[in-house]
């Protein structure tokens, strides 16, 4: 365990900031999996821009990485595309 004042209060914004961090994670991944379920063309299509919002908010922030956002995008937007009317 560190002994510096400095050192405990780092620890402690880190941990702040990991559960901070893995509750959008989580949040995110969620509202991918509900998009990928959706059956609806019209219901997934309104869905998207706000996924690929919350999915470019994370890569700003460096919560996961810009590359994974946008191959999550790309995905996301083919399978809304291939859905039946």
């Amino acid at each position: 365990m560190a002994n510096h004042k400095s050192a405990i209060k780092r620890t402690r914004q880190i941990e702040k900031r990991r559960l901070h961090n893995r509750y959008f994670a989580k949040t995110a991944r969620n509202a991918v999996k509900a998009l990928r379920q959706a059956t609806d063309k019209t219901e997934a299509a309104a869905l998207l821009p706000k996924v690929a919002s919350m999915l470019d908010k994370l890569a700003k922030r460096h919560i996961i990485h810009k590359n994974k956002a946008s191959n999550l995008k790309s995905k996301l937007a083919k399978h809304v595309n291939k859905l039946a009317a």
